[in-house]
């Protein structure tokens, strides 16, 4: 994936926890914004290393 489209996939997945979140679906919340923690954590990594 390039970096615009890992962008917009970490923006998507933080609005939707975030909505997640605000509906009262607190699991469904938690497993959105650690998906949203992971890939912004490997795609930085990334960077770094290569």
């Amino acid at each position: 994936m390039t970096d615009l489209q890992k962008d917009i996939v970490v923006g998507v997945l933080f609005l939707t926890g975030l909505y997640s979140f605000i509906s009262g679906a607190f699991i469904v919340s938690a497993v959105v914004f650690a998906a949203s923690a992971i890939i912004s954590n490997v795609q930085q990594s990334a960077r770094l290393h290569g």
